[in-house]
């Protein structure tokens, strides 16, 4: 069977592509040309780029090549969304009947779109399922007292936040919430919050209640840990099974 890909920005499109791979599946892959790594032009099946706003011409591509599942991976920014990019007439369709344009609504949307035309999105972590850490600590070191306040403070706030499908990580200290997470994404935002009260920070990351697997799964790795330790934070804390971790035996030995 031939999958759809559709391909934001980072590791993750070359992840799946390479589990897909593995379980004897080809991609068709719909590259987004303001996030996809050029790079994936070397590893696809088959590839097309579409804008931002070409929603119709990702379509016809998947239904050129008869794809009948297609998965979403990688990151799209969402001020992407509102960055200019000029939409073609079935996203602009899909764009006016939302009624709020946040996260769910906008990949959802075009979920349904997909569907109209016989094509399901599957779990982005269908190909991924050994990416998936576990409950308990990953590392050598368990979080201390102060960390396990700030983790469980952390995340009544992060499940909030998650509900309302504002963002998925808060940076807490001392059990005060130092930066929440919006449209920047989680590396601006740790850095932000090392800008505000630099060292001892406790970085929480969690699925949303009832967390759609097939988009905006949360994902971590190793530049995770790098803009941690730049930001003086010491500890990470995300929902086990539900959150996509790269890298990991160099992300762990960098913890």
């Amino acid at each position: 069977m031939r999958y759809g890909l559709i391909a934001g920005n980072g590791k993750f499109p070359f992840l799946v592509i390479e589990g897909a791979r593995r379980a004897g599946a080809e991609m068709a892959v719909a590259a987004i040309r303001e996030e996809t790594d050029p790079a994936i032009e070397r590893v696809a099946d088959k590839l097309t780029w579409v804008g931002i706003g070409q929603l119709g011409r990702m379509i016809r591509f998947f239904k050129r090549e008869g794809v009948e599942k297609a998965i979403m991976a990688g990151q799209v920014k969402h001020v992407q969304i509102f960055s200019g990019a000029l939409p073609d007439v079935r996203m602009l369709k899909m764009l006016i009947s939302l009624p709020r344009r946040n996260t769910d609504a906008l990949i959802g949307g075009v979920a349904a779109e997909l569907a109209r035309e016989g094509i399901e999105l599957i779990d982005s972590t269908y190909f991924l399922q050994d990416h998936l850490p576990k409950e308990g600590v990953l590392t050598r070191r368990a979080p201390d007292e102060r960390e396990r306040g700030d983790i469980a403070y952390g995340l009544e706030v992060a499940r909030e936040i998650a509900r309302l499908d504002l963002g998925q990580t808060i940076v807490v200290r001392a059990r005060a919430c130092v930066a929440v997470e919006a449209m920047e994404g989680t590396d601006a935002t740790v850095r932000r919050a090392g800008q505000l009260a630099r060292g001892r920070l406790t970085v929480v990351k969690v699925a949303k209640p009832g967390q759609d697997m097939r988009f905006d799964v949360p994902v971590v790795g190793v530049p995770t840990v790098e803009t941690m330790a730049e930001a003086g934070a010491t500890c990470l804390c995300v929902t086990a099974g539900k959150t996509l971790l790269f890298d990991r035996e160099e992300m762990l030995g960098l913890a």
